[in-house]
C-alpha cells in the first residue's frame, strides 16, 4: 500500500487552528501542539460561559428589582408576589430596566402589587405534622 503524506489537508487544518489561537500568548499563539491545548480550554470556557452569563445577569436583574423595591418600601419576594396576584407578567429583565430607566412606572407598579397584595386572602398556615 501506498504511503500518505497528507500535503496540503495537514496544513489547511494547522491553519485553521492557529487562526483561532492568534493573539494567545507565547507559543500558545504560534506552535501547533500548544495552540491546539489551548483552542480546545478556550472552546470549553466559551461553551461553559454562556450559560454562566445567563446566570450572572439574571443575579443582576434581581439584585436591581430588589434595590427599586426597597427605596419604594417593599421586598422583592412581596414585589414579585403581588405582581404575580395582579396578573402582571413582566420579566425580571423588563423589571430592572424599568427599575433603572423609569422610577416612576416601576413605582406605579409597586403600588400596584401592594394594591393586589391587601386585596389577596390571607394564607392559611398548615398543620404541623
Amino acid at each position: 500500500m501506498a504511503r500518505v503524506k497528507r500535503g496540503t489537508k495537514r496544513r489547511a487544518r494547522r491553519k485553521k487552528l492557529l487562526k483561532h489561537a492568534k493573539g494567545f500568548f507565547l507559543t500558545k499563539g504560534k506552535l501547533f501542539r500548544s495552540a491546539k491545548e489551548a483552542v480546545n480550554r478556550s472552546l470549553r470556557y466559551t461553551y461553559r460561559d454562556r450559560r454562566t452569563r445567563k446566570r450572572d445577569y439574571r443575579t443582576l436583574w434581581i439584585q436591581r428589582i430588589g434595590a427599586a423595591a426597597r427605596n419604594n418600601g417593599i421586598t422583592y419576594s412581596q414585589l414579585v408576589h403581588g405582581l404575580k396576584l395582579g396578573g402582571i407578567d413582566l420579566d425580571r429583565k423588563i423589571l430592572a430596566d424599568l427599575a433603572v430607566r423609569d422610577a416612576e412606572g416601576f413605582t406605579a407598579l409597586v403600588a400596584s402589587a401592594k394594591q393586589h397584595l391587601k386585596s389577596a386572602p390571607a394564607a392559611s398556615p398548615k398543620p404541623a405534622a
